[in-house]
């Protein structure tokens, strides 16, 4: 053998030797400091070199279950439980993945497994299955404390405890408490980094976002070494930026710069593995920013069998950066085919609906196109359905995750002003459904009403011919309906004591109501249901003392509360209304004329 052979087989077997040095304590601290794959390399090894220590299977499982992966980790978990039967803490493993598919009953039964036959010193299964009950994504904090506290009741030095402690009370927003024990960790170890990050988050939940960054800040200057620190941060600065209220270039600001704190946190912590990509990517798709969101996807798309989330950011920016709707609502289709329904998130749907009312909403004219062509073309039956199924989609989105209410607001507002006004009404109904939600109920069902009046008004019209008189009772039927819907959602402004949406909407809601119901009445023989809400839109406008900013409004209702009057021949009250018509517009011939028929 030549020298340099030689010393390459020296330095090969000492690399090997190396790695095969570490062991479960290192692989341990890899899962603390965040480094998955480091983390996930030495646990294999450890698994094939130790395939009879089930412990090593728990762990393995455990990154497994970080990046999302709740049916690899059970088949690794059972695996650990095979070779080592007495390992019961893989049962906590099988445990936390029936809690990660929302089986809580199931879980209880294999942390009872785990539990059965604990010695005095056991308590690492009661440690899992507390942080299993934190981690999962409906967590239960005050089952977590049970067994943390039975935990810590058999061993008062391992810092693990106090800091699930910590993480349990800070769940159920007991700051005091959550305090004190990630102080308790600090005493047991004084350089528990893990248990600092800890107490900054605290500020963090009180929603002092730029006192926790400080000391996330802080911590990160004093510890650069550590990871999560700038995972923190940069959860820190998304959950700011979704601070209700907050501006559309204050959210951009902030999740840019929660994005640079992920980087960081990515580089410290030297996990290159296409997971902690895909972990960048959940990421930046919680954060919104689309653009560093392409950049990832076209590079994880090269490894499309690797986890079905792929779709999910392919379909993403297919919807927000090239705006191929059609395209989006394949790749998402594709995902939810490929993907175990526990790892699909709210988001998904909400994604999938838009998709769904994007892909069949009539086309904007091109430009220099006729300008008489309708401005909102009639869809055909399959196009309304398959909107009807994407607007099904968002309202599942939303009861997983009420915040998604305000994308769905800005949805039906865009739709709206593109005169997509059965979709845009449909979104709005759907937003005013969620009556606990005050930030857009009041906007949902003014325009709710508006737009079903709008749609009722267009629909009557088609329903007659020139001389007014039906010629398609079907369409009037339906028109009459869709003016119906409008008046209940218009009266909710009428009757609401909220003096902002009562400011707001008030006069409009009453002006809408009340052209609603004329036009829904038969006015050969009216019923007269348009008289009350002109009646209260005319004192309404006098009590605000607005009555030279709504002058036409006053025209129109003491036009029409005559016109009722003159038809039912009570002539002293149609003739007071027509003349406060002409004390506004003298020269209103219309009322005039009616005047003079009067005498």
């Amino acid at each position: 053998m030549t020298n340099s052979k030689l010393l390459f087989s020296l330095l090969l077997a000492g690399s090997v030797g190396t790695v095969s040095a570490q062991s479960l304590k290192d692989a341990r601290a890899a899962i603390e400091a965040e480094n998955y794959g480091k983390a996930k390399t030495i646990l294999q090894q450890l698994v094939t070199k130790q395939p009879k220590n089930g412990d090593n299977y728990f762990y393995l499982g455990q990154i497994y279950l970080v990046n999302d992966r709740a049916d690899s980790a059970a088949a690794i978990f059972n695996q650990g439980l095979a070779a080592d039967p007495k390992a019961t803490i893989n049962n906590v493993g099988l445990g936390y993945v029936d809690l990660m598919k929302k089986d809580k009953a199931s879980a209880e039964s294999k942390f009872a497994l785990a539990t059965a036959k604990l010695g005095k010193k056991d308590y690492e299964p009661l440690l899992e299955i507390g942080r299993a009950y934190i981690k999962t994504p409906e967590p239960d904090y005050a089952k977590a404390l049970e067994y943390l506290t039975q935990a810590k009741e058999k061993n008062k030095k391992d810092v693990a405890v106090p800091i699930a402690l910590g993480d349990a009370y800070r769940g159920l927003k007991e700051g005091s408490l959550a305090y004190t024990s990630y102080g308790e960790a600090t005493d047991i170890d004084p350089n528990s980094v893990q248990a600092k990050v800890g107490q900054a988050v605290i500020v963090r939940g009180a929603q002092a976002f730029d006192e926790a960054i400080t000391q996330l800040e802080a911590i990160a200057a004093e510890t650069p070494a550590y990871a999560p620190t700038y995972r923190e941060l940069a959860e820190t600065y998304n959950q700011w930026s979704r601070l209700p209220g907050t501006s559309d270039e204050k959210y951009v600001e902030l999740n840019k710069k929660g994005v640079e704190q992920y980087k960081k946190y990515l580089e410290v912590a030297g996990d290159n593995s296409l997971e902690a990509k895909i972990r960048y990517a959940d990421f930046l798709v919680y954060a919104r920013q689309y653009d560093d969101l392409k950049v990832v996807s076209e590079e994880l798309a090269k490894n499309p069998s690797v986890d079905p989330k792929i779709y999910r950011y392919l379909g993403y920016i297919a919807f927000q950066k090239a705006k191929d709707y059609p395209k989006a609502l394949e790749y998402l289709n594709q995902m939810f085919s490929k993907m175990e329904k526990d790892r699909v998130i709210p988001l998904d749907y909400m994604y999938l609906g838009m998709s769904e009312i994007a892909a069949n909403s009539p086309k904007p004219a091109a430009a220099g196109a006729d300008s008489t062509a309708t401005a909102a073309p009639v869809l055909t039956a399959e196009n309304t359905a398959n909107i009807q199924k994407g607007i099904a989609d968002i309202k599942k989105a939303i009861d997983l995750d009420k915040e998604l209410l305000g994308e769905t607001a800005e949805l039906a507002f865009a739709k709206y002003q593109e005169q997509e006004l059965q979709t845009a009404a449909s979104l709005f109904e759907l937003v005013a459904s969620y009556k606990d939600n005050k930030t857009y109920l009041f906007d949902a069902n003014y325009y709710a009403g508006e737009a079903y009046y709008q749609i009722g008004a267009k629909e009557d019209a088609g329903s007659k011919n020139e001389e007014q008189v039906v010629v398609n009772q079907e369409l009037r039927d339906k028109a009459i309906a869709d003016l119906l819907k409008a008046q209940t959602f218009l009266s909710v402004i009428e009757t609401t004591d909220n003096k902002e949406a009562q400011d707001k909407y008030l006069i409009n809601a009453l002006y809408y109501k009340a052209f609603a119901a004329l036009t829904a009445d038969n006015l050969e023989q009216p019923k007269g249901d348009f008289v009350a809400p002109f009646q209260k839109l005319i004192e309404a406008i006098n009590q605000r003392g607005a009555q030279e900013k709504n002058k036409n409004y006053l025209i129109d209702a003491n036009t029409y509360i005559g016109l009722y009057y003159y038809v039912k021949q009570d002539l002293p009250k149609a003739k007071e209304s027509f003349q406060k018509v002409l004390a506004i517009d003298p020269t209103n011939e219309a009322v005039k004329g009616y005047l003079g028929a009067l005498k």
